[in-house]
């Protein structure tokens, strides 16, 4: 990450390349600039890297961040969350960025980095805190449209969210989202707490017990989720980070 030489705390979006995928690693593109802008118009100086070069280049190039934004991707190879490979709709696993994005995740959680994870993101901090997920929620599930192209993969449905979420207020009792996953938090992590749940009872949203890490299984940076949904969830997360630095300075 580039040193912040300006009075603007510094946000690092952590995402992957797909050389071998180009339509994929375009409409992944068009998420990650949309987040980058939402991100910059709310006063941050934003860095983007992937997480493809491995843990150790992708720790020294996130440590300086004032907070972490983890992108939505592929699956993570379930030999990271104690589980076998061959379920259905497998793809090809990135085993150096799984590797990368849970060492990510765990520093962020131990250092109470502001975190917020947004659909694999969402994973990474579950699978990073010792948890588990369902593999494969079947053709049909609701979660995403199937054997469509790529652009057309988001599906809309509603979140039931807990009035009690430190980091979800801004939605209200229920908020309207756009996903495209077929896996899902299972058995949650440790110091995890669920705070919404799709219709069907999915794990839709985590956040910590104490750090202030929010994980999201709906793509709030796509360009048809709610007009500000990304900024107030980056906002709500990211508040720590801000007043952090309002103290050190008034003092």
């Amino acid at each position: 990450m580039v040193p912040v030489t300006s009075s603007r705390l510094g946000i690092v979006i952590v995402t992957r390349s797909r050389p071998l995928a180009p339509d994929y690693h375009a409409y992944s593109g068009l998420l990650v600039e949309r987040a980058v802008r939402s991100a910059s118009a709310a006063g941050w100086d934003v860095d983007v890297i992937a997480a493809d070069e491995g843990a150790a280049s992708t720790l020294a190039l996130t440590q300086p961040a004032d907070a972490l934004v983890i992108l939505g991707g592929e699956d993570i190879a379930p030999e990271f969350y104690g589980a076998d490979r061959g379920y259905r709709a497998e793809g090809a696993h990135r085993e150096r960025a799984d590797e990368a994005q849970l060492a990510v995740a765990d520093r962020a959680i131990r250092a109470g980095t502001p975190l917020l994870g947004v659909c694999r993101g969402h994973q990474i901090i579950n699978v990073a805190l010792g948890g588990d997920l369902v593999q494969d929620l079947g053709e049909g599930s609701g979660h995403r449209n199937e054997r469509v192209a790529v652009e057309r993969v988001m599906a809309d449905h509603a979140v039931t969210v807990d009035g009690s979420s430190r980091f979800l207020t801004a939605l209200g009792s229920t908020a309207e989202t756009r996903s495209a996953h077929h896996q899902a938090v299972a058995t949650l992590g440790t110091g995890l707490r669920v705070v919404a749940v799709a219709p069907d009872g999915l794990v839709e949203a985590i956040e910590h017990e104490s750090a202030p890490v929010l994980g999201v299984q709906w793509h709030p940076e796509d360009p048809g989720a709610p007009i500000g949904q990304f900024a107030a969830l980056l906002a709500s997360v990211a508040g720590s980070a801000r007043r952090g630095a309002a103290f050190a300075t008034a003092a």
